[in-house]
């Protein structure tokens, strides 16, 4: 009688009981950190599948099994296209050599959502912003201690002035507080330390600026919004492709982008009463309550960080308006 042999086991049955792997595990993503103001989560560079096909016996793998698994790697690197970047949006860059190409591109996609042609020619006509990007690049005052933070940016003359202004045009600053809740002081802070009281307004193009910051591969997402607006105010006769303005594209005496110009903006923002109104109307609309503190820790504080995200900026802003309010001794402690 022949011996009896132990009964093999399938190597296919082998490599699927070892190495099957759900489509959740083909595929990770890496977030960036937060960085002031603007997050893009982007992609892993690389899907990682689980499984390893063997080295010998690639005929013992069902000709099904193959086909699963590509269609797995499929949807996921659909998804991860997907996820990274609208179908419609236009490549971005990191350097000059595609914003012309990606101007065209752009342009297109503004025109099917129904910008006009004069905002289409002056995106045509905006050039690469070199100044934007390394100012982009270079913000470091933001990592400053608070004190620092206020001794860079002259608080002790803001508050100086700012009590000044604030007796010379106190009707203004009364017809203000009375229609939006917003006392004199955090909005007087707000336009010595943007602009030092409409002194220091930007000499780059706004359009040019937020063009090619909508370009730049670091936060498309956002500053193709801002470049939206942008192109919709220019439309509208509100700015022009001539429009000057500061490093991001701000523009006014207190600093505004285009979302928030299309949002909250009551006038023409180079005249300090509307920049001052409309500064006001921002913060009413993110939680400003009348008669309430503006502290750290106190209600009307949230409102101050929606203008803008830094940590020492609103703190700095903070303390100024108290002391212009008339409260405390000095703005450098």
């Amino acid at each position: 009688m022949s011996p009896i042999r132990p009964k093999r086991r399938s190597r296919n049955f082998r490599f699927r009981a070892r190495h099957t792997a759900s489509p959740q595990d083909l595929g990770r993503f890496r977030r960036e950190p937060d960085i002031p103001k603007f997050t893009s989560p982007r992609p892993s560079n690389s899907v990682r599948s689980e499984v390893n096909l063997p080295r010998d016996g690639a005929k013992e793998v069902s000709m099904s099994t193959c086909r699963q698994f590509v269609l797995i790697a499929l949807a996921v690197s659909t998804a991860l296209v997907c996820l990274g970047k609208p179908a419609d949006a236009a490549r971005c860059g990191s350097s000059p050599a595609g914003f012309e190409a990606w101007k065209r591109e752009f342009s297109e996609e503004a025109r099917a959502k129904g910008i006009g042609a004069s905002a289409i020619a002056g995106l045509m006509q905006a050039n690469y912003a070199s100044a934007t990007i390394a100012a982009d690049r270079g913000q470091r005052s933001f990592g400053l201690s608070l004190d620092q933070f206020l001794a860079k940016r002259g608080a002790s003359a803001i508050v100086s002035r700012g009590r000044s202004v604030k007796q010379s045009q106190a009707a203004l600053f009364a017809s203000i507080q009375q229609r939006y809740g917003v006392p004199p002081g955090p909005l007087i802070a707000i336009w010595g330390m943007e602009t030092g009281f409409g002194s220091q307004r930007g000499h780059q193009n706004m359009l040019s600026s937020i063009a090619t910051l909508a370009y730049d591969c670091r936060r498309p997402e956002f500053f193709t919004d801002q470049l939206y607006a942008a192109l919709k105010l220019i439309d509208r006769g509100a700015l022009s492709a001539s429009t000057r303005g500061s490093m991001h594209g701000e523009i006014g005496q207190t600093q505004f982008m285009p979302k928030n110009v299309l949002a909250y903006g009551t006038g023409n923002l180079d005249v300090a009463a509307n920049a001052l109104s409309s500064t006001a109307n921002f913060l009413r609309a993110h939680g400003w309550r009348a008669g309430a503190g503006y502290q750290p820790g106190e209600a009307n504080f949230a409102a101050i960080e929606a203008w803008n995200a830094a940590s020492v900026y609103q703190k700095a802003i903070a303390l100024m308006g108290r002391q212009i309010d008339g409260e405390g001794a000095s703005a450098a402690r």
